[in-house]
């Protein structure tokens, strides 16, 4: 099986070219941040994810997390807890986060960067830090004073990890039907009992401790998801004592088997209320949304490293002669156009969600940070349309790239000692959790379309339109541009069951463009450059608009069908064959 290698000069171009790390630099809060800096950061922890995280990823895969149901202890694979120890000495947890909480305070753009080449390496290791820095930023955002003293710092260190916990056994996506319970205690603390599924590292065995943020029903709760509140509940108390929080089994997954995804009871466990009692829910999404990118990062990573193997395969394996080879020689199969083209589609679709994922977090940057107020709103603006394309469209794209890096492996791709089948098991989450890519594109269209009346997502498109790039790819981004406002007058134009049945082609087709608005940007900048990495940036942006971008277009009947397809037969009746 091929090693992970990072990008790092396609990191470091879209940091540049894509996204604008120059100009990040140059705000106050990131003036340490500077190109040359986060460079050498991002060198560093390359090298430190290639020699100590990739190595485990095959180990992870085969012997996965163990649960002990005695003692409801978890044990992750071996190498696991050693590699999170280094990674906790080595401060890379830390780096996004404010110096008062003993962070780096680099931008998120950043963070981005480092979370691809970790989950790149090692998509079930990086799970741990990925909700450890949710949890870091709810807290930052909602917790009290106290709880930010008494949580932050160890958890910034990555010292402590924490967890999310909505799902319950009859509460999955539809978190407003949730049964856990919190009453108060007298001492202002409460007492949290309540079973949750699906907990990404509800239990192990590499941090000092783990910090749980459950949603429960407090007394005379009003129903739904306006009667959700948000409970900080550590898994060691203050003083060492063990909470009333155990873990009674572990899921039998298709994939990330290294990451131990728990089942949680909750007994009379001692909780601290976050915030305001019925509001757990409006807190609950500044977690949500950061994860949301964060997942859709992982489409981009395992994409990448699918990608890489596949390559590297296509170029030893020899079968059949090419156009043009000698008479009598086998061909590496890199040389027939039909494998050519695979690894293009993966190629310029990888770069395109990079170049997408990445302009998303500067946008966060930029809603955080931007010195103006029209600015940091103008710029949450575009995370919340951006958000959940990226998530969603990421997901599917890393779906569909892991699923040709097999095909490129053939029949080889279809027995487990190549490695690639686990990147199709590995992936195959990521538009699942997090709120399902149909639950994406339904908040798409439902929430964000509508916004100033559909101005939002117009304001978007004029400045895609307006891109500065060759003609030929002009052209054929301002034609999925036309497809798309077509799509989005028809949407905000008809009913909610129309415009929820158009949601999903509707995603793919914003999703498609924002990835023709980077390849355009894409091939503008390697217009500068002389060298033939330069040249591949530029013929990779050609195939994308050329050959994948007008499938905009052609999604565009799917969005104006509207919901009587779907409906045409009756729920009793689609067994009827």
């Amino acid at each position: 099986m091929e090693a992970y290698s990072p990008p790092m000069r396609d990191i470091g171009f879209a940091l540049e070219h894509l996204a604008d790390l120059g100009a990040l630099a140059k705000l106050p809060a990131f003036a340490h941040a500077d190109p040359a800096t986060v460079q050498g950061l991002l060198e560093e922890f390359g090298r430190f994810v290639a020699e100590v995280v990739a190595p485990l990823d095959r180990v992870g895969d085969t012997v996965g997390s163990r649960h002990d149901p005695a003692t409801g202890a978890v044990t992750t694979p071996p190498g696991f807890a050693d590699a999170y120890r280094r990674y906790v000495e080595a401060g890379w947890g830390s780096v996004p986060f404010a110096p008062e909480h003993g962070g780096g305070g680099f931008p998120w753009l950043v963070a981005l960067a480092m979370q691809e080449m970790l989950a790149s390496a090692n998509l079930a290791f990086s799970l741990c830090p990925l909700l450890t820095q949710g949890a870091i930023d709810l807290l930052t955002s909602h917790g009290s004073e106290e709880q930010q003293e008494r949580y932050l710092r160890q958890m910034v260190s990555s010292e402590w990890s924490a967890t999310m916990n909505l799902t319950e056994p009859q509460a999955g996506s539809d978190v407003g039907a949730l049964r856990t319970r919190a009453t108060p205690a007298p001492d202002g603390s409460w007492r949290v009992s309540g079973t949750k599924i699906f907990i990404t590292y509800g239990e192990h065995d590499m941090a000092d401790n783990i910090v749980h943020l459950v949603l429960a029903r407090v007394p005379d709760a009003p129903p739904g998801t306006r009667g959700i509140s948000l409970f900080v509940v550590p898994k060691i108390l203050e003083g060492g004592g063990h909470n009333r929080v155990r873990c009674l089994s572990i899921e039998h997954k298709l994939g990330i088997h290294a990451s131990p995804t728990c089942v949680m009871d909750y007994d009379e466990a001692i909780g601290f209320i976050v915030g305001e009692p019925n509001a757990g829910m409006r807190y609950m999404f500044t977690m949500m949304n950061n994860a949301r990118l964060s997942v859709g990062l992982q489409g981009l990573a395992v994409a990448e490293v699918a990608y890489q193997q596949a390559l590297a395969y296509a170029r030893e394996r020899r079968q059949g002669r090419a156009p043009g080879a000698p008479a009598g020689e086998s061909s590496p199969i890199v040389d027939h156009v039909d494998v050519r083209r695979m690894l293009m589609t993966m190629r310029s679709t990888i770069e395109a969600m990079r170049g997408l994922l990445y302009l998303n977090a500067e946008a966060v940057d930029l809603s955080r940070w931007a010195p103006d107020e029209e600015t940091r709103d103008a710029q949450r603006e575009v995370v919340e349309l951006l958000t959940p394309v990226s998530k969603a469209w990421c997901t599917d794209m890393g779906m569909d790239l892991a699923r040709l890096a097999t095909q490129v492996h053939g029949g080889m791709g279809f027995v487990e000692e190549t490695g690639i089948a686990q990147r199709e098991r590995d992936v195959r989450i990521a538009a699942i959790y997090e709120g399902t890519n149909g639950i994406q594109a339904m908040d798409l269209v439902a929430r964000k379309l509508p916004m100033r009346g559909g101005a939002a997502v117009e304001d978007l498109l004029r400045r895609i339109e307006t891109v500065e790039a060759p003609a030929s790819l002009v052209g054929a981004v301002g034609d999925a541009v036309d497809a798309v406002r077509e799509a989005t007058t028809w949407i905000l134009a008809h009913d909610p069951a129309d415009g929820a049945a158009a949601a999903t082609p509707y995603l793919r087709m914003l999703g498609l463009l924002l990835g023709g608005w980077v390849m355009a940007r894409q091939a503008r900048a390697a217009l500068g450059m002389v060298d033939a990495f330069g040249a591949a940036k530029a013929a990779t942006a050609e195939f994308y608009c050329t050959e994948l971008l007008p499938q905009a277009r052609g999604l565009l009947p799917a969005v104006r069908a509207g919901a009587a397809p779907l409906l045409a037969i009756g729920a009793d009746d689609l067994a009827s064959r």
